[in-house]
């Protein structure tokens, strides 16, 4: 089912909605991250249309989210050159998410500093063998097409690097792709859990780095690492490149990481 079959029921209207056609998109009892984040995103851009490009997102998953919600979006500032907006999904009567978006209108440059290519890069998409979806959720088999990002008997460590594509061209702008795939990848945590358990993201913020971004065939080289795990939880750095090594989203995420 596409992301557009998804998102119909977005009109930025605040109030209920219900999102029919949530099953394809479900991890667990909840939709997937970048899925629900989507939908605030959307909800935000279609209740207030014509805002400059985005370039940050801060989003708490607070609760599940399943089909029948409600959506909100507001101004809390609008300058010259910026626009800081909240959007919530509400579920059950409490919010099950909360995001707060950046968006800005490009500038003349006074700094330029060109983001660094990936270390051990693993060669464009087509040069790397597909990836079995044996042990992903469901909605990663029916969405996404995935290869390896990373060269096997390597020490990988506690990072997990795929290349990864939507297995349908679903017609969405640069930055909605960006914010749907950009939460793909299971935390590096996993690479060093000492045996399997759930996980469970708690927040994602990240900066757009190209809000124009259209990558070759649709791929891109997506990371999660881990830069420390204890207690029960693991702060990740999530990035994402183009295919031709262009790094296009930069971001950091807490996940919970169970026994």
């Amino acid at each position: 089912m596409t992301i557009a079959s998804l998102l119909e029921p977005v009109t930025g209207q605040p109030g209920p909605a219900r999102l029919t056609h949530a099953a394809d998109w479900l991890q667990g009892r909840t939709l997937y991250g970048g899925a629900s984040a989507l939908v605030a995103y959307t909800m935000a851009v279609r209740a207030f249309p014509g805002l400059p490009p985005l370039r940050a997102g801060q989003v708490a998953f607070v609760a599940p989210v399943g089909e029948d919600i409600e959506l909100s979006a507001h101004i809390v500032r609008q300058g010259r050159n910026v626009t800081q907006l909240r959007s919530e999904i509400i579920s059950e009567g409490k919010v099950a998410l909360s995001a707060f978006w950046l968006f800005g209108e490009g500038r003349e440059a006074n700094a330029l500093v060109p983001s660094a290519p990936p270390e051990d890069w693993p060669g464009p998409p087509e040069d790397n063998k597909s990836v079995t979806h044996s042990f992903a959720p469901s909605f990663v088999a029916k969405n996404f097409e995935l290869r390896h990002g990373q060269t096997r008997g390597s020490d990988r460590g506690a990072t997990v690097r795929r290349w990864a594509r939507l297995t349908e061209d679903h017609a969405l702008d640069p930055v909605s792709k960006l914010v749907l795939m950009g939460d793909v990848m299971p935390p590096g945590a996993m690479r060093a859990m000492q045996h399997q358990g759930p996980i469970s993201s708690i927040n994602w913020s990240f900066n757009v780095l190209d809000p124009e971004s259209r990558s070759r065939d649709g791929w891109y080289l997506a990371e999660n690492a881990s830069q420390h795990a204890g207690a029960g939880y693991s702060s990740e750095r999530l990035r994402m490149w183009d295919a031709d090594g262009k790094q296009v989203l930069d971001g950091l995420q807490c996940v919970a990481v169970f026994g």
